[in-house]
This record gives C-alpha cells, structure tokens and sequence, in this order.
C-alpha cells in the first residue's frame, strides 16, 4: 500500500478512516514521495521541523498554484491571504490584524458566544432532536466571525457559499465547475466586502463595539495601511477560516464525546477539564488535515533528501497520531496531558483566530453536556468527500 500512495490519488476508503493509512505511511516511509516528486511527511518531529523555520520553509504559494489556478481570481486570493505569505509581508499584515484578537476583545464576545449557544440550546430541548451542523456547529462561528467584521445577519448564507467554494478550490483535484465556482466566489465576495467598508464608513454609527473592520482598513504598521487588495482577502480569509475550522471542531467534539460517554461523565464530573477536552478534540480529528510548505534550499528530513523549489504536505492529522509523541494517540481522552498537538499550526503561521476558536469551542461544549448529559446520536456523523479539511456534513442527535 504504501509503495503506491499517492495523494492525488488516495484509496477509497481513506477519507472515512485516514488514520490507519497515515500509521503505516508514518511507520514505514515517514517522507515519502509522492509520485508527482511532492513529499508526503507524516511524523511529528519533521513537520515541527517544517513549521519553526519559515525562511527555509516557505509558505508562498505563487509557484505552486500559477499552474493550477492561472490568473484568475482564485490565485489572487490564495496568493494574498495572511495564511499564505512569508515574512516580512507576513508579520507586517499580521500585525495589523493582531487587534481583532486581543484579550480585550475576546472577553468582549463571551457574553454574544454564550447567549448565541443557549439560543441554539433552547431549539434543542423544544425539538427533542438537532441536525448538528446547521443548527450549532456552523450557526455559532459564522455568527462570531459575521459580528466581528459587520456582516450583516441576513447575509450569512451568502458567506457559506462562498467559502466553500473558495476553499474547495485548495482540494488536491478540482472540477472544472468547481474551479469556475471558486473564482466567482472570490470576485463576488471582493465586491461584497467593498460595499460593505463603504458602508460602514458612511454609518459608522451602526457598528458593534465588537466590530473590527473599519479599524482593519485603516490601521497602520509602522506607517503603512494595508493596500485594498490585502485588506479584501485577508477580511475574505478570515470570514472563511474563522467559521470552518470551528465548525469542523464542534461537530467532531460533539460526535466523539457521544461516541465516548465514559468522557462525558468525566467533564461532568470535573467541569475544568473542559480546556483540555478541546485540545483533545482538535488532536483527534483535526479540522484542517493537511498544510504545505516549499524548501528553499536542499533540506534532509529523516535522512530523506528533499531537494530545493520541493513541495512538502505536512499531514497534521498524522502527526496527532505520532505514538512517538502521544501515548495512546487513537484513544480519545479529554484528561490528555501536555497535548502539544498540531491543529494549529506552531510558529509564526499559528493560526491567529486560535485562541477565539478555543473561547467558542469550550462554551459551546460546556453548556451543551451540562444541559443534556445524556444526549444519544441518531446516526453516525456523515464525513464529507474533502481531503484537505476533515468536515462533518451531517450529524443526528437527540435528548434522551
């Protein structure tokens, strides 16, 4: 199996179950090339390595998406967005974008994140019953995410559109219709967030004390603003990345906490296990699977040779699993500890939205397994056909 794995190319079964894939791929050829001369790693100490040194791992992804996207929409935003820049530009526009999470204005969303949840809670006991992802799981972030940059209610289905189509785009294969899709999303949401700041600067009366927005188009770093560009796809970036790893978090924490009930008698028992509980979570199914980077110079990871201008696809839900890191890595247990998992990134590509996730995440849990102990699934949670984020489509509960 191993010899012919190609990530272009993956087995049938591998999106249901990656995990025994990744744990031979790790145990036998932890770097190994995949047949388009790309690197798959699947350790963790070589994908740390990757992530602590950005000069020789390079997050720019011009070279590599100029043949896949062409000049198009879709490769402006890929190419622009924080996520997918190296310093200096990196740590000029992150720390431009550093005030919409500060403690201060994390503290500010806690009272609208816990009030979001109760009403979703509230729905919940009146039904009996929950389609999890869209009536929690995508609800809560993508309203956090919405008030944080003003968008307005009414609109937020518009966002969800276009960010999946945006972000399938990063998928491994596209369709033609998916690509047409993806740079329509982009020149959509471009002129969307323009007649949104031109709004907003002409009430800025209406804005929330939790907005952040017209302070985001006219920051300055070092007596520099961000140029329109930057602003629309770092605002188009965090729109989409702020509600799709959290979405992917609460319904993978949901599933498997109901897969476990051992766990939730734990948690109920010891209401502060709560914060390692979400480490746990991210750790066991990590939202966003994959991430890469580019060597710059010939570089050796565990005595593999990868030449300079190589591509290298960090498997983060296989370094969650490195039994050389975690004990145990396929038992899921919320009393894990240290958890010094991968889900974010590490370095100075750690996913800025972290620590909002992470406030979002533990309220939404707390509440919900305080209300209901003894929630039961319907059915299993339905995994979507995506390689690159590891999305719940659907998931059935109810109040027992």
């Amino acid at each position: 199996m191993v010899a012919v794995f190609d990530l272009q190319n993956i087995p049938a079964n591998y999106l249901e179950d990656p995990y025994g894939v990744l744990a031979e791929l790790r145990e036998k050829s932890p770097v190994h090339k995949n047949p388009d001369g790309t690197f798959v790693l699947t350790a963790y100490n070589d994908i740390v390595q990757t992530y602590r040194d950005p000069l020789i791992w390079s997050s720019d992804k011009k070279a590599a998406f100029r043949p896949k996207f062409g000049d198009t929409p879709l490769f402006e935003h890929h190419t622009s967005s924080v996520v997918f820049i190296d310093p200096p530009d990196h740590t000029r526009i992150r720390q431009l974008f550093q005030s919409a999470f500060t403690r201060k204005a994390l503290a500010a969303f806690v009272p609208r994140i816990t009030n979001l949840v109760d009403e979703y809670l509230d729905r919940l006991e009146d039904q009996g019953q929950m389609e999890v992802v869209e009536e929690f799981s995508f609800r809560l972030p993508i309203e956090v995410v919405c008030d944080l940059l003003g968008v307005p209610r009414q609109d937020r289905e518009l966002i969800r559109g276009w960010a999946n189509a945006i972000l399938t785009a990063l998928e491994p294969t596209l369709t033609q219709i998916q690509f047409d899709d993806g740079n329509q999303a982009v020149t959509d949401f471009k002129q969307y967030l323009r007649d949104l700041i031109t709004h907003r600067r002409a009430h800025p009366e209406g804005a929330r004390d939790t907005e952040v927005l017209t302070v985001l188009a006219d920051a300055e770093a070092d007596g520099a603003r961000l140029t329109e560009i930057e602003l629309l796809h770092q605002c188009i970036f965090m729109l989409n990345a702020g509600h799709e790893t959290s979405t992917n978090m609460i319904s993978h924490g949901i599933h498997e906490m109901l897969r476990n009930p051992n766990q939730i008698s734990l948690l109920s028992k010891d209401p502060d296990l709560i914060e390692p509980m979400v480490e746990e979570v991210l750790r066991y199914q990590a939202p966003i699977q994959i991430n890469n980077r580019r060597a710059t110079s010939d570089q050796i990871l565990s005595g593999i040779v990868i030449p300079a201008d190589t591509t290298v696809h960090m498997m983060i839900n296989a370094a969650n699993r490195d039994p050389g890191q975690f004990q145990e890595p396929d038992l899921f247990d919320i009393t894990r500890r240290p958890n010094r998992h991968l889900s974010f990134g590490l370095g100075v590509h750690i996913c800025a939205g972290n620590a909002l996730a992470r406030v979002e995440a533990q309220i939404a849990f707390q509440r919900l397994f305080h209300r209901f102990p003894k929630l039961a699934l319907t059915s299993s949670a339905v995994i979507a056909q995506r390689l690159r984020f590891r999305e719940v489509s659907s998931l059935h509960i109810s109040v027992t």
